[in-house]
């Protein structure tokens, strides 16, 4: 079987495998071992326009496309995932450093992602409004935006590519996807797929390189529609600051600092290894992870010691090995990591695993720092990193006050067999996305990634999507008489 990654230093642009306009390159590291996996092009300001370009020519025939048509090429691109899942799953997990299972959950997710956007492709209609005399007609219909800027990052590139690209492609639009030059493999591997899939040239683009290059060139450039960004919240605000130049709307999935909230009635042999993987799992490296933790006083000391017990047994190791735990991506992030534990250190918060290095290369401990006051950066700042914070509370109220003293609203997991506390605290809570008795949203099809407060605001990769890549038009119209 052929292997879906590019040629060493290339990029898709209409169609097609090509370099960087002036051969630029850049080197995509094993996070486990810091060796060159392969090169992929280096694009600058000229190579965007390319991709825009091309994706301009292609869009007035794929927003044309039969609806039904644009979703069974979807269908077709989700079923040749799931025919490489092993292959996609291998990319992932050594592009991202997580372990192999994870790498697969990955593409299992991305492939339902997009066989979900094939089924809506069909679905999207406009409205027929009421009018005060029969003469008249008003109703509105979707239209789509035209060229989408997709930027991601690289801690779920196979996620983020799927959440982002098949709903903008399902509902019209032609794309350019500009993944975290970090981790780029996968956006690739998933591209070359959409070709053979049958996707027509110029719908689909992915160009690599660097934020300050190929990302600030995409999205100030004049041509682009609708830009979605998903990264850390200081950039987010350059990116909205660009699109705001050119008046072009924008999605944005920023950071997070998300609470698990545990109730002393809460089953804690079900919240326990939940909390553990929501903070170990990618090493931490989510904008969801829950990394901040709030547990009632009565079981504070119980929860302290189960997770702390259960975070220092968690087993590290590159991702072929498929343990339960790898590096961070970068040496970037390994400083960014290290540099947040330093700083609770000279804090004085309370150490109970954890809480350095470990091993050679980017191996972080699994960390827990309890009695975190809420002003220290340790529990206000996103670390992106396996380390957890964690307070005490007594009472709902107090419960209530700890989850929104947040910057972010992105998601808050509430445990507790209280049904009605629980859906009080759920209207309470300032957040996009809220669980109950577990961690984000299994068995929920369809569950939408809403966002508040400065983790941004997005309807991307849920039931409204295809919402958010299309713009309503308005018809009225005066019905004259023979």
């Amino acid at each position: 079987m052929p292997s879906l990654q590019p040629p060493p230093a290339q990029q898709l642009i209409g169609g097609e495998w090509m370099p960087a306009r002036d051969k630029g390159e850049l080197e995509v590291v094993d996070p486990a071992t810091r060796d060159a996996i392969q090169t992929v092009a280096r694009a600058g300001a000229d190579d965007i326009d390319d991709a825009v370009a091309a994706a301009r020519r292609a869009f007035p025939g794929w927003a044309a496309t039969n609806p039904s048509e644009r979703g069974a090429l979807l269908r077709r691109w989700a079923d040749l995932i799931m025919a490489h899942v092993e292959e996609l799953a291998a990319t992932e997990a050594r592009d991202v450093g997580k372990p192999l299972s994870g790498g697969r959950l990955n593409i299992y997710i991305a492939h339902g992602i997009i066989d979900y956007f094939a089924g809506a492709a069909d679905k999207l209609t406009g409205v027929t409004l009421p009018t005060r005399t029969p003469d008249y007609l008003g109703y509105t219909r979707p239209e789509p935006y035209g060229v989408c800027a997709v930027l991601i990052p690289w801690n779920v590139p196979a996620v983020l590519t799927a959440a982002n690209v098949a709903p903008a492609l399902a509902a019209g639009n032609t794309v350019v996807l500009k993944p975290s030059e970090i981790a780029p493999l996968t956006p690739f591997a998933l591209a070359e797929l959409a070709r053979q899939a049958g996707l027509p040239p110029g719908v689909l683009n992915v160009v690599t390189g660097l934020g300050g290059d190929a990302g600030a060139a995409l999205t100030a450039h004049r041509d682009v529609n609708h830009i979605s960004f998903v990264g850390s919240t200081a950039t987010g605000r350059a990116v909205m600051a660009a699109a705001a130049r050119n008046l072009v709307p924008v999605k944005l999935e920023l950071g997070g600092k998300s609470p698990n909230v545990v109730f002393a009635d809460a089953d804690l042999d079900v919240a326990i290894p939940a909390i553990v993987g929501s903070i170990t799992e990618n090493a931490g490296q989510n904008c969801y992870a829950g990394s901040r933790l709030i547990v009632e006083r009565p079981v504070h000391a119980e929860v302290v010691e189960r997770v702390a017990a259960a975070m220092a047994a968690t087993r590290l190791g590159p991702w072929d090995a498929d343990l339960d735990m790898g590096p961070l991506i970068s040496a970037a992030q390994f400083r960014r990591v290290s540099g947040h534990l330093e700083q609770a250190r000279a804090d004085g918060a309370r150490l109970v695993t954890g809480g350095a290095p470990l091993g050679d290369g980017w191996y972080v401990s699994p960390t827990v720092y309890d009695d975190v006051d809420s002003h220290l950066r340790l529990a206000r700042e996103e670390i992106f990193g396996p380390v957890l914070a964690v307070q005490a509370f007594s009472g709902t109220d107090e419960a209530t006050a700890l989850m929104n003293d947040s910057d972010f609203g992105l998601l808050a997991c509430i445990w507790t067999n209280d049904v009605s506390r629980a859906l009080r605290l759920a209207a309470e809570v300032r957040a996009g996305q809220v669980a109950v008795n577990q961690f984000h949203d299994a068995g929920v099809i369809g569950f939408p990634f809403n966002l508040q407060k400065d983790s941004g605001f997005s309807r991307g990769g849920g039931y409204g999507a295809l919402r958010e890549y299309t713009q309503e038009k308005a018809v009225a119209v005066r019905l004259l008489g023979p």
